[in-house]
């Protein structure tokens, strides 16, 4: 509890703003001012005009997001070493190798990129809005990096040609997802309503009541009728899930889908990282101007 008010003591006085994941631990989402998905955050930022400093408690593309559309303020990752292995798996050199392939089929990226990709994106999106995104494009091919379930699971939705770059990226997390252990939980709880995120597989897509993003399982938990649900996402969402319904039980698909960089942030780390104003994530601007552009222009779209 000392550390937790330290932290809330130095906020006021820095005038920051702690933003959290939905996979952060649960103390760094009990003491966050806001609590969501990485869009959903970086637009809370965006509307936060007192504050002069942003503690982004996520991963690196998450806190770069945060960066480019907060140019005026300064944004911390309290562990420069929380890296999503997704992102790192789509590099510049990808995108241009397909981009000479289908030079006239526009660019989308999901916001699990690193801001040097987004720079060559047409349109970004998130796993709440690829179907939207995608759908607006007066285009029936698109190039779609990294996630390779998120780009079959829009092609099926819309019937466009989704072209994913590279050809395997994927989540390590959601890949540990099988369907096998929902059909066990789902002996023990028959009337359990499973949710499964997009970035899992086929197979755990099709086994899913409800298949959406972080958000939108929060969303879906809050106005069901069910009790029960079996959730196929990282932990970290479990525990949003049952504060916001707290006669409602979760559980989960697979009980070791655990982001181990997303877990790297803890509040020792939250506090060193506001207290010595560290670490501070840079953009370089011809790359942050670009980027900016997908992600305004998605904004655009999903108002």
């Amino acid at each position: 509890m000392e550390l937790t008010n330290k932290i809330l003591k130095l906020k006021k006085e820095k005038k920051a703003v702690i933003l959290a994941h939905n996979y952060q631990r649960p103390e760094i989402q009990d003491i966050a001012d806001y609590v969501g998905d990485s869009i959903e955050l970086s637009r809370k930022a965006m509307n936060e005009k007192d504050a002069e400093i942003i503690v982004f408690s996520a991963v690196d593309f998450m806190a770069e997001s945060a960066a480019i559309l907060n140019p005026e303020k300064k944004v911390l990752l309290p562990t420069p070493g929380a890296r999503c292995p997704m992102a790192q798996m789509l590099t510049v050199d990808e995108i241009k190798k397909w981009k000479a392939v289908y030079p006239l089929v526009p660019v989308v990226l999901y916001v699990n990129t690193l801001a040097s990709t987004k720079a060559y994106a047409d349109i970004c999106c998130t796993s709440a809005n690829a179907l939207e995104v995608i759908e607006s494009l007066n285009a029936e091919t698109v190039l779609f990096g990294p996630d390779r379930n998120l780009a079959e699971y829009v092609q099926r939705k819309t019937g466009k040609t989704v072209i994913p770059i590279p050809e395997w990226g994927f989540c390590p997390t959601h890949l540990l997802f099988q369907p096998e252990d929902v059909q066990m939980l789902k002996l023990k709880y028959p009337d359990a309503v499973v949710m499964v995120h997009p970035e899992c597989t086929f197979e755990m897509q099709e086994t899913a009541d409800f298949v959406g993003s972080t958000s939108q399982m929060c969303r879906y938990a809050k106005e069901s009728n069910a009790k029960t649900f079996i959730v196929a996402t990282e932990e970290g969402l479990l525990h949003r899930l049952g504060k916001d319904n707290p006669e409602k039980q979760f559980i989960l698909a697979y009980e070791d889908a655990i982001c181990p960089n997303m877990k790297l942030n803890t509040l020792d780390r939250l506090y060193m990282a506001l207290k010595e104003e560290k670490y501070v994530v840079t953009v370089p601007e011809a790359i942050a101007r670009n980027a900016r552009k997908a992600l305004e222009r998605m904004f655009e779209i999903t108002k």
